[in-house]
């Protein structure tokens, strides 16, 4: 079994920034894609980011891309997604995923292709 925690979420003024943290435990997901969902009231889970289990190749939403980074630190069982510029509109509970399934696809920018999810974190964006 894996556990996710994710931290960092937060108030934040529009054209701010956030960094999240997905801190693993119980095993190691080094070898794991990794993906970040959010979900704000009333909507669907939106896909926001993947990760590959190297780092070395990325998935974004249209929504957050060029806003957003994606990073991983496999010593620390730790993902990271870097905001910047944020807007309103990103404000949701932002997910964390861990997907055991092998390879490298679009499955990973779906809710479906993941195994293991955290609790979240509420990022609030004022205007």
């Amino acid at each position: 079994q894996v556990q996710l925690v994710e931290s960092g979420g937060g108030l934040v003024q529009a054209g701010g920034s956030l960094r999240l943290s997905c801190a693993a435990s119980g095993r190691t997901v080094s070898t794991y894609a990794m993906g970040w969902f959010r979900q704000a009231p009333g909507k669907e889970r939106e896909f926001v980011a993947a990760i590959s289990w190297t780092g070395g190749v990325t998935y974004y939403g249209d929504s957050v891309k060029g806003r957003f980074t994606i990073s991983r630190d496999n010593a620390k069982n730790t993902v990271y997604v870097q905001m910047n510029s944020l807007k309103p509109e990103d404000t949701a509970v932002y997910y964390c995923a861990a997907s055991t399934r092998r390879g490298w696809g679009t499955h990973l920018k779906a809710s479906s292709g993941y195994d293991y999810w955290g609790q979240g974190t509420q990022v609030t964006v004022s205007s």
